[in-house]
């Protein structure tokens, strides 16, 4: 008996998906409008930019969704797609930077179409690492964290996890895409933590991390920004650096962004200002559709609207770690994991940068900020795992069946 996956959809998760999409939709163009009016611009043009990429996105999951999980479990498909994405990687240094970096391949007359690999290598070196790690499920059990190093710390093999993660990480840093290497670099710790192995391991690179972090902010604070902004390629982290230290003392300059996302919250108080309402977004907080997105959130929406929105993405992420904690394949639990990781990672990320926690990333708000790679590349990892549960149901399903006609 052949059950349809389409009876066994995941509607916890791809309800929560939908208004996250719609109240993103709302917010884009509540961020984009008024600037357009304003350079003379079509007032719809980004909104409609985002949808296009919105609608791409349903037709990607209709299609993941119905994919077999043995064809998207092939080392070839992964292997190439990895392959494509390092390639691009590579091409985008020779493409105009936006904002410092070289991230974007713009295609078609006026560069209409923008592809920024470094958003994609997300989902890809979770779904490269979900695979490596499947594969040795019985040696990390019996080995644990010296499965995956194979008894050698420096590797001696070029397809090696670890140099294809490095060199994927390599290209990344080098556009030089600060953001998306921090959410990479927490998101491969993510997939070697689900990997199986011992958590004394993810609590020894934690604190590593968090040691690393702090001396370097704290070597940049005690020996000043210019030090920094002599490295090759790496002027305008100087520049978020200051930022960080002291916004209000850089207020026009590398601290406009960070004291406008400060006004913009602190207008928003409890309830906001009203949707539309925002005063920042008017010319006086750069990249309110993109980074600083949320400051215009609580803004208008006040501190009830945005903890709203969290909530439900929250609520969007656990369902999605229930996935991976239930599914009986190390493969899909990895994955569906990842999917989750890499949604909290760049929340957090972004939430750090425009609270003044951490320096500003450049990172977007996942489904608020107006990006169509972005909301691309989220809605392939939710197909991912809506696959993931409908199949791991069906499996289910049938055996249960097979049992009763015993």
């Amino acid at each position: 008996m052949k059950i349809d996956k389409q009876h066994l959809l995941n509607y916890s998760i791809l309800i929560p998906y939908l208004i996250l999409s719609v109240v993103g939709l709302i917010m884009i163009y509540s961020t984009t409008s008024a600037l357009q009016v304003q350079n003379g611009r079509n007032p719809f043009q980004l909104l409609l930019s985002q949808a296009g990429y919105w609608v791409l996105s349903l037709i990607a999951i209709a299609i993941i969704y119905r994919m077999k999980l043995s064809f998207l479990r092939r080392p070839g498909l992964i292997y190439v797609t990895l392959i494509v994405n390092g390639f691009l990687l590579v091409i985008s240094h020779f493409f105009e930077a936006v904002n410092g970096a070289h991230g974007w391949i713009r295609l078609g007359p006026k560069g209409i179409i923008g592809l920024q690999p470094a958003e994609y290598l997300k989902l890809l070196i979770i779904w490269y690492l979900a695979h490596q790690f499947a594969k040795i499920q019985g040696d990390i059990h019996k080995y644990d964290y010296q499965a995956l190093t194979k008894g050698r710390w420096i590797p001696d093999k070029l397809n090696d996890w670890r140099v294809v993660s490095l060199l994927s990480l390599g290209l990344v840093a080098s556009l030089p895409d600060l953001g998306n290497a921090v959410i990479v670099a927490l998101i491969m710790m993510i997939m070697i933590t689900s990997s199986g192995i011992g958590y004394r391991w993810f609590s020894t690179a934690l604190i590593g991390l968090v040691s690393v972090s702090a001396l370097l902010l704290g070597s940049i604070r005690v020996l000043g920004v210019e030090v920094v902004a002599k490295i090759p390629l790496f002027g305008y982290i100087a520049r978020r650096f200051a930022a960080y230290f002291n916004p209000f003392e850089n207020a026009t300059e590398s601290g406009l962004q960070l004291t406008n996302s400060y006004y913009a919250m602190s207008n928003g108080g409890w309830f906001g200002l009203g949707l539309g309402n925002s005063i920042e977004k008017n010319g006086y907080l750069p990249e309110a559709h993109t980074d600083f997105a949320f400051s215009i959130v609580i803004e208008e929406l006040g501190f009830f609207g945005a903890s709203l929105i969290l909530g439900l993405l929250f609520f969007l992420m656990l369902r999605i770690i229930v996935v991976g904690i239930r599914a009986r394949s190390p493969f899909n639990a990895m994955m569906s994991f990842g999917v989750a990781g890499m949604l909290l990672v760049q929340t957090f990320v972004n939430i750090g940068g425009i609270a003044g926690l951490i320096p500003a990333t450049g990172v977007t708000f996942p489904f608020i900020s107006q990006g169509g790679n972005s909301l691309l590349i989220i809605s392939i990892g939710i197909a991912f795992v809506l696959n993931i549960d409908a199949s791991e149901k069906r499996e289910l399903i049938q055996e249960e069946i097979e049992r009763t006609m015993v």
